[in-house]
């Protein structure tokens, strides 16, 4: 057995030194979802330049599927890259990603409308956003991982609270340069093309997340692995998550609550409010509230599961999450107060449970095998629950004419997790090594 936060840092120097690893994992992970956020806030605006269809639903759910085109590349890349990661260290992999994402978000807002090229543009939007998906596929993992056996053993959690915060505050800049874009271009925003800015803002954070990346130290753990791991970390890949398949399907089935919750949080939620006819700064200033309110839950989250354990936290977490959600969307199309609150409310609950959810993705595999096997769980899980969660969404309520319909399938996974957080957590986690 070894420690989940074994480290090639001498005892007394880790608490000076995990900071730059923690930061440069944090603007990382922050720039992945600033690209995320911006994809939803925009959507309609995206749907009118790159698609030509009359019906704006029509052109919406088309927008949709090029969301779920980049994250269907992700299981893939995200086992490579976690590989190299597995192998080489973590410093290439993390400037390698940061590039990938950054190139991909500045081509959005430099690609022609399909009244120009026609059909040119969409695929030239899927190209942007299958590069964005294969830096994004191990981004948020690898970089959480390096953050991780860099820092202090006893604050595991914590440690990870602050990188799902990131997640947050990539949204939290989107929509706050979003916002000031549609006070200053008005009803014209689209037709001013001012749509574009945000996606090409991405370029001056890439610069300096790569410039952080660049300085980073490297892997010191890779030069002090035991014979065994580096033997294991070299053998064929399907070979080497042999007898490691079932952890991954219990951290999938773990996190498919919150997946599926991030993803409508941060896209559909938005779309819904403007389709409601809350208008955009509505709709964009709800994105900022929740935000706001993630970043520390994610923190608050962290320091609980280190007092308490993480299978406590995801137990209360999505028990009283799978109670709520139903009640939440039920409200969308009431007002304004009601529908902020139950948004409110259920970023509330999604970011409280995310700290020892992305634990459990990362550190319930051996650290051999941890690059390849964490992207592979989490990008799964991403691609299959909550990159479809927008378009699954949209599809009820074409079809029911309720948002409701959405909150029972929400809830019901929901209820898988807090299942398999009872049942099937691993628990050395929370004793603080691994097999």
């Amino acid at each position: 057995m070894h420690r989940p936060y074994d480290r090639a840092l001498p005892e007394g120097q880790a608490g000076l030194d995990f900071r730059r690893p923690l930061l440069a994992a944090v603007l990382g992970n922050a720039i992945e979802y600033y690209d995320n956020a911006l994809f939803g806030l925009l959507a309609a605006f995206l749907a009118k330049a790159f698609f030509d269809f009359k019906d704006p639903s029509t052109a919406l759910l088309a927008t949709y599927t090029t969301f779920i085109v980049s994250y269907a590349i992700r299981p893939v890349a995200g086992v490579l890259l976690g590989r190299l990661a597995d192998l080489y260290g973590h410093r290439s992999v993390l400037i390698l990603t940061i590039n990938l994402m950054t190139l991909g978000t500045f081509g959005i807002g430099l690609l022609p409308t399909y009244s120009a090229v026609g059909i040119w543009s969409p695929l030239l939007l899927i190209l942007c956003r299958a590069m964005q998906g294969i830096g994004a596929s191990a981004e948020f993992t690898v970089a959480t991982s390096y953050a991780l056996e860099h820092g202090p053993a006893n604050r595991q959690h914590y440690l990870v609270g602050w990188c799902v915060a990131a997640t947050n505050l990539g949204p939290l800049i989107a929509s706050l340069v979003a916002i000031m874009a549609t006070w200053a271009y008005g009803d014209v925003f689209f037709q001013s093309g001012a749509w574009r800015v945000p996606f090409l803002l991405s370029a001056p954070i890439g610069l300096l997340a790569f410039y952080l990346r660049t300085q980073i130290i490297e892997d010191g753990l890779l030069h002090s692995r035991s014979a065994a791991d580096k033997k294991l970390a070299r053998v064929p890949l399907f070979l080497a998550l042999r007898g490691h398949w079932s952890t991954v399907a219990k951290v999938i089935a773990l996190g498919a609550g919150q997946r599926v919750g991030t993803f409508c949080i941060q896209t559909y939620f938005l779309t819904a409010l403007i389709r409601h006819g809350f208008g955009a700064s509505m709709a964009m200033f709800a994105s900022i509230l929740i935000c706001l309110i993630g970043a520390p839950a994610n923190v608050i989250g962290g320091l609980v599961a280190d007092k308490i354990g993480g299978r406590q936290v995801l137990i209360g977490g999505f028990a009283i999450y799978a109670a709520v959600t139903v009640p939440l969307f039920s409200v969308l199309g009431t007002s304004v107060p009601l529908a902020v609150l139950g948004i409110v409310i259920c970023s509330l609950m999604n970011n409280v449970v995310a700290a020892p959810l992305s634990h459990a993705y990362i550190m319930s595999f051996p650290r051999a095998v941890r690059g390849a096997a964490a992207a592979l769980n989490f990008n799964v899980g991403t691609a299959l629950i909550g990159a479809t969660a927008p378009l699954l969404a949209t599809f009820l309520v074409a079809r029911t004419g309720s948002e409701v319909a959405f909150g029972w399938y929400m809830a019901a996974l929901c209820l898988v997790s807090f299942a398999t957080a009872a049942i099937a957590y691993p628990r050395q986690l929370d004793r603080g090594a691994v097999e």
